[in-house]
This record gives C-alpha cells, structure tokens and sequence, in this order.
C-alpha cells in the first residue's frame, strides 16, 4: 500500500454522507463496476490472503460478526450485524464499518461506515460471478426479495450484464413499490408479480435475497428449468437458507471460500462433501464457469472478508488528499514512543495552564 494520506495520529474516515458524495460523484453503476474490478484483481491473487470463516456472536435474534483478512499488504476487518427483526423498530437490518491498515506498522489507514459499501459491494460481487456463471444473451432477472439490496442487485446486473427486465416478488407488497418506485427512470421493465413461481417465470437469471432468519424454501425444485443462473445470497448464517436442497443437487454450485459457506450458505443444507468450486479458481482460469447453455448453476453467495477488503482498498484510493473524508484523533502519539504516560500529561485537561 503506497498511499498514504493519514497524518500521524489522524486517520482519514469516510462517513456516510461523505460515502454518499464519493458515490454519486462517479454515478452508482461505475462505482460497482469499479468495484467489481478491484474483487475480480483480489480474487485473482487469492493465494495472498489470510482466510478463516468469519468470527460470528449468534443471539435468538440476530448476529454480530467480525470479518477479517490479510494480502501481507495491508490488513482489513469488517464489523457487521444482520438483525432481521430490526426493521419492526425503525431499524436497519444490516450495519457495518471496516478498517484498513498497514501491516509494516500495523497503523489503520482508513476508518470507513461500511453499510452503504456492503451493499455496493455485495452487488458488485454477484454480478461479477454472473459474468462467468450466467448464460449469453439473460436479459430479465427475478428479484425475490426486494429489501435495500434490491436495488443494487439490479443496477449492478444492468451495468455489468445488460439486465433489462426485471420481475419482482416480496412477502410485503410495499417492498416491491418501493423498489420500482426508486428504479423508475433508470431504464428498466419492470414487473411485480404476486408469487415467486410467476417471478421467476422467463427469468434466466434469479435473484433471491430474503431477510428471515430461518430455513426458507423461496425456490423449489419445480420452479426452475435447464439454463438458468441462481444469485442465492441471502443465506448467510447457519439455519437461514431459501433454496430447495433437490435444486441444489440438479445444479452446479459455485462458492466463495467453502469452509465459510458450509456453515451459512445454502450447502449447510447438504452433507459436507457434496461438490462445490471456489470462485477463486473459475476467475484465475483454473475451473470452468458455465460449461454449456442449458445449465443449472448457482452461486451460493455469502459474503466473504475478501471482497470488504477490495471495497475498502478501492474506496481508499478514490479519496484525495484533504477531500471526501474527515480526520479522526484516534492514535495516540506521544513526542517520544516510549513515554505515552508523558503524553497523558502533556495532554490531560486538569494540567492545562501549569508549567512545562
């Protein structure tokens, strides 16, 4: 990591209002597209990284996890909640912010909120893996499940893969308006549907992200035909999945890092050896991606440190000198390393005004 616009104990950190400016400066689609890049360099050097399934704090109704990874480089985590039950309060079912740090000095480099960013980078990854996992000419995706990823879902696949149509089912009807209240004008077709059978009908790709926190079936194995690409991303922690495990075994299933996914992604379902390839090897050329138009495939998707460290990476290096950022006094720096006491006391307010 060369750049370095931290200055001494000041850390650069982007709010989100100033995420919301940095976003809108280059327009929401270029921003993933973008982004997109940075994952697909990270995926391509994945041998570099520090890997572990994340850290995850379970409670009856919810989750907070920690999201660690290393390129040898630099070093970044993720803390992330998803509370499904939060929107009954007026909350938000995910949080996040990350760090990013040198891993010479072990300093943070940037604090960032990571719940914008999350998103962008969810969507992000979903339609790169599309780009190797979707077949040629899929112009309508279903969206089932139109929560807040919804609508990047949908631009990232517009951006990235040409999505046109869009075919939209929620268990809340309001969430559906919603959606295609905030993509009007954005050059989409757009229809909402009242099942997800009549979704996912004359999709070739499909989307599903629901926010229950249980074992789901959003898609049976009677809904879906020969060549289709599933984007399942919204099974994400253990006993919270949406596909029927009979779909899974007519597909071939795509991963991030199996150790993770076993535990939180649809194959927590199946028994712990049926096959499934890691992303990494398809973008690297070292496995194929769609092999033939009329397959069945998935991508059991559940987010991985990887691709918060490749938003964070990207985010830092958007960010100019003294601009999009404020600067936080959060490392203490003493005039002489070895005497952080002194500093208590140079600094402490009841010495103000004594003599040096």
């Amino acid at each position: 990591m060369q750049k370095n616009i931290a200055q001494g104990n000041l850390i650069p950190f982007v709010s989100v209002q100033q995420m919301v400016a940095l976003i809108d400066s280059l327009g929401v689609e270029a921003f993933m597209t973008e982004l997109a890049g940075y994952i697909e360099e990270d995926f391509k050097q994945w041998s570099l990284f520090d890997k572990s399934p994340r850290f995850a704090s379970h409670s009856e109704v919810g989750v907070i996890e920690l999201m660690p990874t290393s390129n040898g480089k630099a070093f970044s985590f993720k803390y992330v909640n998803g509370h499904p039950g939060n929107t009954r309060h007026g909350l938000q079912t995910v949080t996040a912010f990350g760090v990013l740090a040198d891993v010479d000095t072990g300093y943070p480099v940037l604090l960032s909120e990571m719940t914008l960013l999350t998103a962008l980078r969810t969507a992000a990854t979903s339609a790169l893996m599309a780009k190797y996992l979707a077949p040629e000419g899929a112009d309508t995706m279903a969206m089932i499940g139109n929560g807040s990823q919804s609508e990047f879902q949908a631009l990232a696949f517009k951006a990235m893969l040409g999505i046109r149509s869009l075919r939209l089912y929620d268990i809340e009807p309001a969430a559906s308006r919603k959606l295609q209240r905030n993509l009007q004008d954005r050059g989409f077709d757009i229809v909402v549907c009242d099942s997800a059978q009549a979704a996912v009908e004359g999709a070739r790709i499909i989307t599903t992200c629901t926010a229950d926190k249980r074992n789901a079936t959003i898609l049976t194995e009677q809904m879906v035909g020969s060549g289709v690409y599933i984007n399942a991303i919204g099974g994400d922690c253990p006993g919270k999945t949406e596909l029927d495990p009979l779909l899974l075994h007519r597909a071939r299933v795509f991963v991030e890092y199996e150790p993770q996914t076993r535990i939180e992604g649809e194959i927590q379902q199946l028994a712990a050896d049926f096959p499934v390839t890691e992303m990494w090897r398809v973008i690297s050329g070292q496995a194929d991606g769609r092999r033939a138009q009329d397959e069945l495939l998935v991508f059991d998707g559940v987010g991985f440190a990887v691709e918060d460290f490749s938003a964070l990476r990207y985010v830092y290096e958007k960010l100019s000198d003294n601009q999009g950022y404020d600067k936080l006094d959060m490392i203490a720096d003493p005039d002489d390393p070895r005497d952080l006491f002194g500093m208590y006391l140079r600094l402490a307010p009841s010495r103000k005004g004594e003599a040096a």
